[in-house]
């Protein structure tokens, strides 16, 4: 669901800047309060493994498309929706500025898209109440249903986002009532998929170390250490990343199947759009495009000029390794999580 800059105006892509920095704002205020020092590895360990699960995109069968995990609802079910926030801001800004995923002009609106919704969205309207239920549901199916129920509501929203926001921009290729009859069933589906396999992190979690999960009721002793689960945590995120990445379909993202269809493939036109000339131009999306272009030393995921499977893998590893340390560095300098003295 990476936005383009083509797709916003510069107006629609500053409001959503400015929209995002005010929740990233709150998010540290609120920060700056928490004393769970166990949050630091957990935060960095998590926001690598959802760098890495984005490296993978799962193919939506008799679609011609395929999806990728947003990770809101799995980092604000075990960080809180502020640290979950903070930890999307990080992974959503390295992809744009270091592999060219996303455009940088619309780099407000995608963390509004793909990071707000997930992490308070999904947080307080969705994770949180059913968590704290009084229902007589095992803390697993709470957690099952709460991942499904949240991941498909934010990618809903998201999806509308996306649909607004062009609309907005005065994108008169992309007629709103046609543009939602695409956008809305494709991320329903792809929703579907990010919510089992949210799930599933969460659960591991859950029988490992649970007071690692929001507003769960821990049933017994945990079974691993926290050490032995950050671990298999980071390995995960380093086999994902450097090497599942590898499979990941070469069908188009739900939004670009949106856009541009998947003809090649013998699948529908949709849009229809011209992938070389769509969308509006404009003196600020070249600036931002010459910036990218000046940073981006994967793109696309790949070594440049160059088709070697290698450059997935090397993505992988070092994106996620970014993403960790920069979290880390985050939260020492803004004091986040550290052990509060007594009086």
């Amino acid at each position: 669901m990476h936005m383009a800059d083509a797709l916003l105006a510069p107006a629609v892509a500053a409001t959503m800047y400015a929209a995002s920095a005010t929740v990233a704002g709150v998010s540290i205020h609120q920060l700056k309060k928490d004393d769970e020092p166990q949050k630091l590895p957990t935060m960095a360990v998590t926001s690598a493994l959802v760098f890495a699960g984005q490296m993978i995109n799962y193919t939506i069968p008799g679609t011609g498309s395929s999806g990728h995990m947003c990770g809101g609802m799995l980092l604000s079910a075990l960080l809180g929706p502020q640290a979950g926030f903070l930890s999307m801001i990080v992974i959503l800004t390295i992809q744009c500025l270091f592999f060219a995923d996303g455009g940088l002009m619309a780099l407000g609106a995608n963390i509004w898209n793909m990071a707000f919704y997930g992490c308070f969205v999904g947080y307080y309207l969705i994770w949180r109440p059913i968590m704290q239920g009084k229902s007589g549901m095992n803390e697993r199916v709470r957690i099952i249903l709460a991942s499904i129920l949240g991941c498909v509501l934010t990618l809903q929203l998201g999806a509308f986002s996306v649909v607004l926001e062009t609309t907005l921009s005065g994108i008169t290729e992309l007629p709103f009532g046609a543009f939602v009859a695409l956008m809305q069933p494709i991320h329903l589906a792809i929703g579907l998929i990010e919510g089992v396999v949210t799930a599933a992190v969460l659960v591991f979690v859950y029988e490992a170390r649970p007071e690692l999960l929001r507003d769960v009721k821990p049933s017994g002793a945990a079974k691993r250490s926290l050490k032995a689960t950050i671990v298999i945590l980071a390995v995960v995120a380093a086999v994902v990343g450097g090497g599942l990445s590898l499979l990941a379909s070469s069908n188009p993202d739900g939004l670009e199947w949106a856009l541009f269809g998947n003809e090649d493939a013998g699948y529908s036109a949709n849009m229809g759009l011209d992938e070389e000339d769509f969308g509006v131009s404009s003196s600020a999306a070249d600036t931002a495009a010459a910036i990218q272009e000046s940073t981006s030393f994967l793109p696309d995921y790949a070594f440049a000029d160059s088709d070697s499977a290698a450059g997935t893998t090397v993505s992988g590893l070092v994106g996620s390794a970014m993403v960790a340390g920069v979290a880390v560095l985050i939260c020492f300098a803004g004091g986040f999580f550290r052990k509060k003295k007594a009086a």
